[in-house]
């Protein structure tokens, strides 16, 4: 006859100590990962900081930049005024004050940050460049060879691209 142990009675010492460090391995699993996520949240947040104070940086550098898009229409208008004068004395008041006009819309733009994009002569960039035409020309394909409408950057962001006509490669001589 095998004698049972009482219901109450002491567990053997290994049954608890063998309990005891399955507890501590499971609280410490659990305490692992709560860690982590509690550090995998402040590293979000943290991020989420960072692109919240990217955004309004950009906003406040950029917030002009549809005023400064409608500015360049007035900025066409007086380079075409300028281009309609003809060169007799008597418009010559006429061209100064253009010119005056101009030159002041131009020196607003620049204390904006607001600058034309350089074109002829250089090669085509799709980036800040649109190209309109392509025509035969004395230059190496795909230059730059004249500009139909300027193209104008904000502080590194386009505002407009500038219109092209650019070099197209030389058809082969028929024989």
């Amino acid at each position: 006859m095998t004698e049972e142990a009482p219901a109450d009675a002491p567990k053997p010492l290994e049954q608890e100590l063998e309990e005891a460090r399955a507890e501590i391995v499971a609280l410490t699993t659990e305490r692992d990962a709560e860690r982590d996520r509690a550090l995998r949240m402040a590293a979000e947040a943290e991020n989420t900081r960072r692109r919240l104070e990217r955004d309004k940086t950009e906003a406040v550098q950029f917030a002009a930049a549809s005023f400064a898009r409608d500015m360049l229409t007035v900025a066409d208008n007086l380079a075409r005024a300028l281009a309609s004068i003809p060169e007799e004395e008597a418009s010559a008041a006429i061209r100064t004050g253009i010119e005056a006009t101009q030159r002041e819309l131009f020196a607003i733009f620049e204390r904006n940050g607001v600058k034309r994009v350089p074109a002829v002569g250089l090669p085509l960039d799709p980036n800040c460049h649109q190209a309109m035409v392509e025509v035969e020309a004395e230059a190496e394909p795909g230059t730059i060879v004249s500009e139909l409408q300027a193209g104008w950057v904000m502080k590194e962001r386009l505002l407009r691209p500038a219109l092209v006509t650019v070099a197209k490669a030389r058809a082969a001589a028929e024989g």
